[in-house]
């Protein structure tokens, strides 16, 4: 038997006030507004009335916070899978955007040369097989109830596309994964389909800091 549902949930807010790309660094915690994120995702879970059988969860700082009040809520111990994690990045710890911004630097430019790979990290197949593979075991875990992951914008992103049949390569800026949001996805005839998105933090948005992965 396997799980009747797979949600995978995004981090909140995470406090970075220099606006960097965090990628992998360590130090990144949540915000007080991303707590808040945080939480606004555990109760939509648990409003649903779905039973939960299982929490994994990234192994960085801001996906552990945001696994937390789910755990709680359901009174589950998260389990941290590296294959869930951010993909490595170039340009962690610079900033992306303003005058200064790694983007306008040339010495910067030929991390850019292929941005369908893309040239400046992890590959996007290596993302999407990584995050499947995960999954999978996930839903492997469990004899029925839902399983729920708690990952980043961009590997969340590559699962929906992949079991959405699209190309893996992408405009970043039009990634539809907001902080704390859930993808739900089912098994049906073997394969893996999205059934639901939701956007639990929709009304804390305004004004958060989104900044983590090209």
């Amino acid at each position: 038997m396997a799980a009747s549902r797979i949600h995978l949930v995004r981090h909140g807010e995470v406090e970075n006030p220099q606006r960097v790309l965090y990628g992998r660094l360590e130090g990144f915690g949540l915000s007080a507004l991303g707590q808040r994120m945080a939480q606004a995702a555990a109760d939509e879970l648990v409003a649903s009335g779905r039973p939960v059988a299982a929490i994994f969860a990234s192994p960085l700082q801001r996906t552990q916070e945001s696994a937390a009040p789910i755990a709680r809520a359901f009174g589950l111990t998260p389990q941290l899978d590296e294959r869930f994690i951010e993909p490595a990045n170039d340009f962690e710890g610079m900033r992306m955007q303003g005058p200064d911004g790694a983007l306008r630097q040339p010495r910067n430019w030929i991390k850019l040369r292929n941005p369908l790979r893309p040239s400046w990290g992890e590959p996007f197949s290596s993302i999407a097989a990584r995050m499947m593979d995960g999954i999978r075991d996930a839903d492997a875990s469990v004899d029925g109830g839902d399983v729920i992951i708690v990952s980043h914008q961009l590997p969340i992103w590559m699962v929906a596309r992949s079991v959405a049949d699209k190309c893996l390569a992408h405009d970043p800026r039009k990634r539809r994964c907001d902080l704390s949001s859930i993808t739900s996805l089912e098994k049906r005839d073997g394969r893996y389909v999205e059934v639901a998105y939701s956007d639990p933090a929709a009304p804390l948005h305004a004004g958060a800091t989104d900044v983590g992965a090209v």
